[in-house]
């Protein structure tokens, strides 16, 4: 298996990705048919049973509802059609004596059996969720209902109530009771809130005429069966209140019970028997029971459908970023990178393109840089030799020794940046001709200070080489003399008269390190990281004082790096700087004599 494939978590991988989805799909088209043969299945033994009418309490209380808050049955058709769409079911509303008031498949038998009677005043406990203690649906609210003028009113005081709750920072809404009496949700006293929330619960004249009445009639039934009279309430929901201690009285609650019914009666729809039971057909699926199967075939179509996309979206969202980053990189944005979210194949692909592209804004920089500096080292000494030749030219300045030592001068630093230039391309390329062997550090660190003998002398300094003579390394004598020449040019450039600069080796493990050191002027902590660039000097105006091409350093590291080493530097700012050479050491055996350690 690839690398990359193999540091890829398993949970990332696209193709783990792919299989989850084809699991889950299958998962899914599994669930669907074995929910939908278990519904088969028992919708079957409850319709063998008889049982499966009697269970559908939302069409039960969808009619008691109705029958509740209308005197006759004659517009529950539209109702009853509704439902029976809805369900697909057959719904059917009967009298007692089984007149039929609504059907929703005319022209056929009704089953044996009713499945409930449908009555306000006689609620079946079996499908009813909350009702009163008398038996009676809460919606039956009769004469207790308001008229229009007083919902119109009672719906606007409620509002301008919510509406004053709400700027003092109380939650609240308008919520309509059952005898259309709006009032504010869940306040009920003044006590709780400035707006006077609860006005909007004191009963209104068509309830205290209507509470009135009642109590005539609960009067009349106690005083025939030689009970106490009572004071009956209207409460802050606008249900029918009685006192405390009497509340668990048989007789008051049976008066109590038989007055409303009484008072209803003219109010509600006449008890009606419900049939339900499935629709006529032929044998086989029903169009009810197609419907479960449509539906299920359609949600694990769209389950599919949906899980592809979302796959085929999150697959290619990165694919059309990096084809988006690459078109900006073709077009010069070097700069361009691609956000990368995806922990697997993409995301990786990502973190690599983003690093490519990184590399390649980091070389472009270096190569603008680079022909910048290189245009600006060449112009110097171009400059000066036009303008004395020139001057020449014209008869302004003979050609005297002086004059030709400048040229010379400003030749040789020429060739000097053009050689350097050229070890620098090569080492990058990887076309440097090395010619490792064994070699004495001692006998080398000894010929380049004996080489910049004069050269110190002249400048005032001193050169010490401490080198044990057994420390061989496997290098290119010619190399690895020139990197050493090159920290020393940089040392006697960089180190005022009376300096010292030490050029000194030890073995450490299986290297060998290399040292030139001076107590020069140092550099800055800031730009040490930038001393192996190309170009870089320590002076900020690029002046030629200290002399130099600029590449020295980095033309070091190049060949160190070439023949298996690496190079660091170390430095202090006004004590001086120091940088190391590792190189491997060469394998044990005798090498050539080095000459013992010298101060010139």
């Amino acid at each position: 298996m690839p690398e990359s494939t193999r540091s890829v978590p398993l949970r990332h991988r696209m193709f783990v990705r792919l299989l989850a989805a084809t699991v889950l799909v299958g998962a899914c088209t599994v669930a669907v048919t074995a929910w939908l043969a278990a519904n088969s299945t028992s919708r079957a033994i409850r319709a063998e049973q008889g049982q499966t009418l009697a269970e559908d309490t939302t069409i039960y209380q969808s009619l008691l509802g109705y029958a509740a808050t209308h005197p006759r049955w004659d517009e529950v058709g539209s109702l009853a059609t509704g439902l029976a769409n809805g369900t697909g079911r057959r719904i059917a509303l009967t009298t007692r004596d089984r007149t039929v008031i609504v059907d929703s498949a005319p022209g056929t038998p009704l089953p044996a059996k009713a499945a409930s009677t449908v009555d306000p005043m006689e609620l079946n406990p079996a499908l009813t969720s909350e009702g009163a203690l008398d038996g009676i649906d809460p919606r039956a609210v009769g004469p207790f209902r308001l008229s229009a003028a007083e919902r119109e009113r009672s719906a606007n005081r409620a509002r301008e109530v919510v509406d004053c709750l709400r700027r003092n920072g109380s939650r609240s809404a308008v919520e309509v009771l059952n005898n259309d009496r709006s009032v504010a949700a869940n306040y009920y006293t003044d006590t709780e809130n400035p707006c006077r929330a609860g006005e909007l619960r004191v009963p209104s004249a068509t309830e205290k005429a209507a509470l009135a009445e009642l109590s005539g009639r609960v009067e009349g039934c106690l005083r025939e069966r030689g009970a106490l009279p009572v004071r009956l309430e209207l409460g802050e929901e606008g249900e029918i209140v009685v006192p405390e201690d009497r509340d668990d009285e048989d007789e008051l609650l049976t008066c109590l019970a038989e007055s409303r019914r009484h008072q209803l009666v003219t109010f509600i729809a006449p008890s009606a028997l419900l049939f339900v039971a499935d629709p006529p057909g032929v044998a086989g699926l029903t169009a009810a029971g197609a419907w479960p199967l449509v539906l299920a075939g359609g949600l694990v179509l769209l389950v599919m459908v949906g899980v592809s996309a979302y796959l085929a979206t999150r697959l290619l969202r990165p694919v059309h970023a990096l084809a988006a980053t690459a078109e900006r990189m073709r077009d010069g944005d070097t700069s361009a990178r691609v956000a990368v979210k995806d922990a697997g194949e993409i995301g990786r692909l990502s973190a690599v393109f983003n690093e490519l592209s990184a590399h390649l804004e980091q070389a472009e920089r270096q190569r603008r840089d680079m022909i910048g500096d290189i245009s600006h080292e060449l112009r110097s000494p171009l400059t000066t030799l036009r303008g004395w030749l020139e001057a020449a030219a014209d008869g302004q300045r003979p050609m005297e020794p002086d004059l030709v030592n400048v040229l010379l001068t400003e030749t040789l630093t020429l060739q000097q940046l053009i050689d350097d230039l050229q070890d620098l391309a090569l080492a990058e390329s990887g076309q440097l001709r090395l010619h490792p062997q064994r070699l004495p550090v001692a006998e080398t660190l000894l010929s380049v200070a004996m080489a910049n003998q004069a050269q110190a002398a002249e400048l005032g300094l001193t050169v010490a080489v401490d080198a044990p003579e057994t420390l061989v390394v496997q290098a290119d004598p010619v190399r690895l003399r020139q990197a050493v020449a090159n920290l020393v040019s940089n040392a006697l450039r960089h180190t005022a008269r009376g300096g010292r600069i030490t050029l000194s080796a030890r073995a450490d493990g299986p290297d060998v390190l290399i040292t030139v050191a001076d107590n020069g002027s140092g550099i800055d902590p800031e730009e040490l990281p930038l001393v192996f660039d190309r170009f870089w000097r320590a002076e900020k105006s690029r002046s030629r004082r200290t002399g130099g091409s600029g590449l020295g350093l980095v033309i070091v590291r190049r060949l160190t790096e070439a023949q298996g080493g690496a190079v660091t530097a170390t430095s202090t700012l006004g004590q001086g700087s120091a940088f190391t050479l590792r190189l491997p050491a060469a394998a044990s055996g005798s090498g050539t004599s080095a000459a013992p350690p010298a101060t010139p």
